[in-house]
């Protein structure tokens, strides 16, 4: 009796999501270390691959923003080739990129000096080049499934055969969302079509010519619907798709997902999904095992996913090839966040994320002088963007206004009727609620399924009152302007930032309504001019708005 041999495989998969610019272990608001960034996983990532030295090592996007060196790195690429971000990639051995939506805040220019450079091809199958009736104009385009596009940046999938003869399918989608955020200058001339169905319709071309044995898709996106129980957790608007991707197409195997900044492991429909977290604490793994048939295909008989978390991983140092590698840009990044810009006379120091969402605060009165200033808007309206800031000192550097201005956001002034402003409160009062205790509380909506203080905005130009005892679109029980109620029927030019002028946060009042002024300049650069031109800072004891519960 011949005994029959069965072959067997195993590969690994390593991926970093949503990283934003973290490289190096140190917190850039107080120059303290950090047990976070690419050059701690990259420790992880050498010890992982001389375990599975045919590892596929993807990074899920939102690379090239997010932190002072990020941007101190961006306003030097116009003098340098390339993106010194991509030189640790490169040296890590990274097989593909995912396009973020934060890869487009400094711009084309810089994006592609980023993607010319790289050693691995960026993958986003829905981003796409103009309309989809030029894609004959490029040749291989016309060979491309229906209702998709040619990819702008790179190949949509990428094929690997490990020396085994599994033959490994990466696809590559970024959430289509990108426009309702980003600066029309910064995406002139792409499209973002719907990442579902290109995904889908990748998915079925790749395994019809193809033929892989194992379909991941790594998906710059998040999770619209409750993991186990499908239930929608958030409006529907397609900016996240993950459940829908593992729900409604056939032939995927194993989803990377980032964007939403969670740390997770699932298997939804039979897909096996995971998410690491964000700023670099941590990488997702997933070890697939195959078993190949008496005819030669390749089964998957396993899927496992993990979270390499470095806080559990205390005894890893940061990778000396990488600080190496960016010790330079380090040392000029460290000499212009230290340059002082200006002081202070008074008090704009933040002790509590809050209590400065309960009633109006010296420092948020600061944001609303800068942007009234820059744009000449009769009202402003503003968000605290990251419970981490701590407002200033009273000297004042460029370390100070990076560590309080995260985002690359320019301005935006639209005219706006006094209706359009009361639901922009109501909207804004949803962030909060009357606990069982009877006190005013964040909503859990705003902390599940991520944080986002963000979407809570202050304003300035007017006088409101926001009871949060009062049921939902109830809530401004005062709204007045120099003393008079606001007419709903008038109309007022309100400056903010770009991100809600688009309708970010759900403003659906927002989007459509006439823009008055268009900036070029991000927040960052605005704040530095103003502190430096009027100094010292004086500041403003505004009282004109407070949050009550009862």
């Amino acid at each position: 009796m011949t005994s029959i041999t069965t072959h067997t495989a195993s590969f690994d998969i390593l991926f970093t999501s949503d990283l934003h610019g973290a490289i190096r272990p140190i917190h850039y608001n107080t120059n303290t270390y950090r047990p976070a960034g690419l050059a701690l996983l990259g420790s992880l990532i050498r010890k992982e691959r001389e375990r599975s030295p045919e590892l596929l090592l993807v990074d899920n996007g939102d690379l090239l923003q997010g932190s002072p060196l990020a941007s101190y790195a961006a306003s030097q690429v116009s003098n340098n080739e390339g993106h010194p971000f991509i030189t640790v990639l490169n040296e890590l051995g990274y097989d593909a990129a995912v396009m973020g939506n934060h890869e487009f805040n400094y711009g084309q220019d810089l994006l592609r000096k980023a993607v010319e450079v790289s050693n691995f091809p960026w993958l986003s199958a829905n981003i796409v080049y103009g309309e989809q009736a030029e894609r004959s104009e490029l040749g291989a385009g016309s060979d491309l499934p229906p209702g998709t596009g040619i990819p702008a940046f790179g190949p949509p999938y990428l094929i690997k055969t490990l020396s085994s003869g599994v033959k490994i399918a990466l696809l590559g989608a970024t959430t289509h969302y990108i426009p309702n955020w980003e600066h029309p200058k910064n995406i002139e001339g792409l499209q973002f079509i719907d990442a579902l169905e290109t995904i889908r319709a990748w998915v079925n071309y790749i395994h019809e010519h193809e033929q892989p044995d194992v379909m991941v898709v790594s998906y710059h996106g998040g999770f619209e619907n409750d993991l186990e129980t499908g239930e929608p957790t958030e409006r529907l608007t397609g900016e996240n798709q993950g459940y829908a991707i593992c729900r409604d197409i056939e032939g995927i195997d194993v989803l990377l997902t980032g964007h939403q900044h969670r740390q997770l492991i699932a298997t939804i429909h039979g897909v096996t999904v995971i998410q690491p977290g964000f700023s670099g604490n941590g990488a997702g793994h997933v070890t697939v095992k195959l078993e190949q048939s008496s005819g030669g295909k390749w089964q998957i008989t396993d899927k496992k996913a993990r979270l390499l978390l470095l806080d559990e991983h205390s005894e890893i140092e940061p990778d000396a090839t990488v600080m190496k590698l960016t010790d330079e840009l380090e040392t000029e990044a460290q000499a212009w966040l230290d340059q002082p810009i200006g002081e202070v006379d008074g008090d704009l120091s933040i002790t509590n994320a809050t209590a400065l969402r309960l009633k109006a605060h010296p420092f948020i009165a600061f944001v609303h002088q800068v942007q009234m200033e820059a744009t000449g808007a009769q009202l402003s309206n503003t968000a605290m963007l990251s419970e981490e800031a701590r407002g200033f000192g009273s000297h004042i550097t460029v370390r100070d206004v990076l560590s309080n201005f995260i985002y690359p956001n320019t301005l935006t002034v639209l005219e706006l009727s006094g209706q359009d402003i009361r639901e922009a409160l109501e909207q804004t009062a949803r962030y909060f609620e009357v606990n069982a205790s009877g006190e005013v509380a964040v909503n859990p909506a705003y902390m599940e399924p991520k944080p986002q203080h963000y979407n809570y905005d202050m304003w300035a130009g007017l006088e409101y009152e926001l009871d949060i005892s009062q049921p939902v679109g109830s809530r401004v029980v005062k709204l007045e302007r120099e003393g008079k109620p606001m007419g709903m029927n008038g109309t007022y030019s309100v400056v903010m930032n770009s991100y809600r002028a688009a309708g970010g946060g759900d403003y659906a009042m927002y989007p459509g309504k006439k823009v008055l002024h268009e900036g070029a300049t991000d927040m960052a650069a605005l704040v530095e001019d103003y502190i430096r031109r009027h100094q010292p800072l004086t500041v403003e004891q505004a009282n004109n708005w407070q949050v009550v519960g009862s």
